[in-house]
């Protein structure tokens, strides 16, 4: 596995707020204090991996946490056979990486690798502790956030578990667009469908079978990495 590229990114270059203000509109660092702040930033790493590019490994210890500002990042586990399962796809603007500061001893429960070229910034996670313990706003957004994110994985669970293929498959598309969408609607993968095959615990071959039939169906239409969604309540009814 070829090694990260990192770049040391300076307080004094950073805080000229080109892009200090997409982290101060981030629920970890808006209720910062403008000391606290630029002691956190101060601490920020820029990492530019190329696809397929491993960020970190499951069990590596955790010093930092992360946010994505280009690409995609897929955090998964490998099976006793080698089989990657994806646990969760991490696109611009989201954090990952932040729930392990509060383990006894922090280490990294997944591996974390690039779906395409990205751009990921890290921050100390011992730094932003220490900014933690007298900034009680910002604690309980944090556990507010993991909490949101905790609901999120027991309902992914529970639709692996409890639902077949092409259920996974037509909840991850309706997720997509808003209640009022219309027929006709786009929508757009951001990720190869090999990778959410993958995250959907589906082989890549019963994937191409299920568009197939849900096209055949005339419930959708597929152009490369567009899904056009013809008969929106035809696919709702398939979940009832």
């Amino acid at each position: 596995m070829r090694s990260i590229e990192i770049t040391v990114q300076p307080i004094q270059m950073y805080s000229g707020l080109r892009g200090a203000g997409e982290l101060r509109r981030m629920y970890m660092f808006s209720h910062l204090e403008p000391k606290d702040f630029e002691k956190v930033i101060s601490t920020m790493q820029v990492h530019r991996l190329e696809k397929d590019q491993r960020l970190f490994d499951q069990g590596q210890k955790a010093k930092r946490f992360f946010v994505v500002r280009r690409g995609r990042i897929k955090l998964f586990l490998l099976s006793a056979e080698g089989e990657e399962k994806i646990v969760h796809i991490e696109h611009p603007g989201q954090t990952f990486g932040e729930a392990v500061m509060f383990m006894d001893q922090p280490i990294y429960p997944v591996f974390a690798e690039a779906v395409q070229a990205s751009e990921i910034r890290s921050f100390d996670i011992k730094t932003f502790l220490g900014v933690l313990r007298h900034n009680a706003e910002t604690c309980f957004r944090l556990m507010g956030h993991m909490s949101m994110r905790l609901r999120w994985h027991v309902s992914e669970i529970e639709n692996l578990c409890l639902h077949n293929a092409t259920f996974r498959l037509v909840t991850y598309l309706l997720r997509k667009v808003p209640e009022s969408a219309q027929e006709n609607t786009n929508v757009q993968l951001s990720i190869p469908k090999v990778v959410l095959a993958s995250r959907l615990s589906i082989k890549r071959e019963t994937l191409s079978r299920i568009l197939a039939r849900l096209r055949s169906q005339g419930f959708i239409d597929v152009l490369g990495q567009d899904i056009i969604l013809r008969d929106l309540q035809a696919l709702r009814n398939l979940l009832i």
